[in-house]
């Protein structure tokens, strides 16, 4: 089995998500802010969850070797959320993404793994060109970009996707790119 980076904060180990991670996930998918910001992926049991892992996320780090990354706190090993650095189809460039349990929302633990997943992205993996995608409405997740260093650039339509989404750059020339005030 091939190795892959997993990543560690000061509070947070960000571990790429694999099958074992299918319960989780299979929680995560169908949160209400899942399904209200990023959409229904019409995942109905653990077992569908696992072959979403295999098949959205296992194929990607298999070949680019970054993906989803798990988000564990250290201190009890309970999982967060997710993040991670997505080839999303329709989307130029590299995307990154976030999302947590509402359980540990507004707790500081997706801003300190997406810095970090932008960090690695940038200096580990090379990305020169980083995006991300947000619904109109989610402006928490739009205030957590803009504090990453991304800015709004215009409004996108993914490939079979009726909703328009915000879509925001990173110029990774930007000397901002490492602020985490």
């Amino acid at each position: 089995m091939t190795h892959y980076r997993s990543f560690e904060t000061e509070r947070l180990l960000l571990i790429p998500t694999s099958e074992e991670d299918a319960a989780f996930m299979y929680e995560l998918l169908n949160s209400p802010t899942w399904i209200r910001f990023i959409g229904d992926r019409n995942v109905r049991s653990v077992e569908e969850a696992a072959t979403y892992i295999r098949n959205r996320i296992t194929t990607q780090l298999e070949r680019l070797g970054f993906a989803n990354y798990t988000v564990i706190r250290k201190t009890d090993r309970e999982k967060l959320g997710v993040c991670g650095l997505y080839d999303r189809e329709g989307l130029e460039g590299i995307d990154i993404g976030f999302a947590f349990l509402p359980q540990h929302e507004k707790q500081g633990y997706a801003f300190e793994a997406a810095l970090e997943v932008k960090r690695a992205g940038i200096e580990e993996f090379g990305i020169s060109q980083m995006k991300a995608i947000t619904a109109k409405d989610n402006v928490a997740s739009q205030k957590l970009l803009e504090k990453l260093g991304l800015r709004y650039s215009k409004q996108v339509q993914l490939p079979n996707d009726a909703e328009e989404l915000l879509l925001y750059e990173l110029k990774i020339d930007d000397p901002t790119i490492y602020t985490d005030e």
